[in-house]
């Protein structure tokens, strides 16, 4: 049987029974009078910390979208021009320009000399025209007083007569052609177009102005066939020029055809008088069609991001909302407002002034909150 060595720890005391117990509570009631305390502190700490509150990032205006009648329009492109162009050409030729009275852009009254041949020539053939017909017709009126009588044959009267008429024929041309010297206005109207220079002698047919007649423009807009079903005699378009003003233009009718090519036809409108159109400009028209009801907002609003559109809508009805950044499709613009096609509804409150500062999530201050109001000005669009 193996034999264990003899324990050599003293073998507990009654005293020292009673005391390993206490020391065991002793240990266990301080660690949780500690515990408990960290867990006061951290409490305490806790409790006595303030919530941080978030700084408004801007300081903006606000607005909430309202429903307006519309017009619904279309934009067309066309080209400034003459109502009708006069060509004034020279009626004789060979014979020199001794006066030119105006130039282009004078404005002309019908009749008005414009410019002047020199006559000379015709003057002097028409005085040796007339002292041949002043013989002729002597000779006549002596032939047809010896007739009765029977002093000259009838055959020498009609030669007598006719020499008369002929020669009273070619007077009477001469004259014309004196009177074709002046070079005159045929209706009222603009020089547009001057080619008359002193001293050149010219031809029969020569075109030596051109006139626009009455002063009248049209505006020629390029339209599709659907655009040209709605287009009605006596519409207004509103013209757009390159220099940025306005002019009116009335439809006085449209094209019976479309071009075989581009598939488009033509729109006649004319001008009003008072405007800054000139032939040959190339203008925008808009042609408005009817009304319809329309979500806006100002145009502040809308903010363009990577090529989309988007509004910073209010989160909340607070004084310091978050914004957040909503996708929209815009419409139509008027003035100082945009339609919103989508994106939208009529109970939401979109940022305005600063919009284009904020991003999404941003805290702002709201200092004022007030509806949609349109500008005074004509559609854009």
């Amino acid at each position: 049987m193996t034999e264990f060595p003899h324990d050599t720890r003293p073998a507990p005391t009654s005293k020292n029974r009673l005391l390993y117990p206490a020391v065991a509570i002793a240990a266990g009631a301080a660690f949780v009078l500690g515990a408990g305390a960290v867990m006061l502190l951290d409490h305490s700490s806790t409790a006595t910390t303030p919530a941080v509150s978030i700084a408004p990032a801007l300081t903006i205006t606000s607005a909430i979208p309202r429903l307006a009648a519309w017009p619904v329009t279309f934009q067309a492109w066309g080209t400034v021009a003459p109502w009708q162009e006069a060509s004034i050409s020279s009626q004789i030729g060979g014979y020199p320009l001794i006066d030119v009275r105006v130039n282009v852009g004078d404005q002309v009254k019908k009749g008005q000399v414009l410019a002047r041949l020199d006559p000379a020539l015709l003057r002097a053939d028409e005085a040796e025209l007339q002292a041949s017909y002043d013989q002729a017709n002597a000779n006549r009126r002596r032939a047809l007083g010896l007739k009765s009588s029977g002093g000259i044959s009838d055959q020498d009267v009609l030669q007598f007569v006719t020499t008369a008429k002929t020669t009273a024929a070619q007077l009477a041309s001469k004259q014309l052609q004196l009177g074709y010297t002046d070079i005159v206005a045929p209706d009222d109207g603009v020089i547009s177009a001057r080619t008359a220079t002193l001293g050149a002698v010219a031809s029969v047919g020569q075109e030596l102005f051109r006139l626009i007649r009455q002063n009248r423009l049209e505006w020629r807009g390029e339209l599709t066939a659907p655009q040209l079903a709605r287009i009605a005699i006596g519409q207004s378009i509103s013209l757009t020029l390159p220099d940025g003003t306005m002019a009116t233009a009335i439809v006085r009718q449209t094209a019976p055809s479309l071009d075989n090519v581009s598939r488009l036809g033509l729109v006649y409108a004319d001008i009003k008088p008072g405007t800054q159109a000139r032939a040959g400009m190339y203008a925008e028209g808009q042609v408005t069609v009817s009304n319809t009801q329309a979500l806006v907002i100002p145009a502040q609003s809308v903010v363009i991001r990577d090529g989309n559109s988007y509004v910073l809508k209010l989160s909340n009805a607070t004084s310091t909302p978050a914004v957040v950044l909503q996708a929209v499709t815009v419409g139509r613009r008027m003035g100082g407002e945009v339609e919103i096609v989508t994106g939208i509804v009529p109970s939401d409150r979109m940022a305005v002034q600063g919009a284009g500062f904020l991003n999404d999530g941003d805290v702002v201050r709201v200092v004022s909150t007030t509806p949609a109001t349109t500008a005074p000005a004509g559609p854009e669009g």
